[in-house]
């Protein structure tokens, strides 16, 4: 079953509440996210990346992930 990027952004927002998010994509499968949040200030790129695919609770997970790729982008308020 595709997944959404209503889905996507709804899986987003229950970790990062007060996050600024755009999720991008219609295909199904292969989507863009922006996520901007408090939480990553002080943390790397790879450390903020990781909190986001934790959030998204496996839909990425091996050959059977809903969601087949995402370009992600990750920041702290400016």
């Amino acid at each position: 079953m595709p997944i959404t990027a209503h889905a996507i952004e709804t899986l987003l927002r229950d970790s990062f509440p007060d996050a600024t998010i755009n999720v991008q994509g219609d295909d199904g499968a292969h989507f863009a996210a922006e996520v901007i949040d408090e939480s990553f200030r002080g943390k790397n790129r790879v450390q903020q990346q990781r909190a986001v695919y934790a959030a998204l609770k496996g839909k990425m997970d091996g050959n059977n992930g809903e969601l087949h790729a995402l370009a992600l982008t990750t920041k702290a308020p400016e």
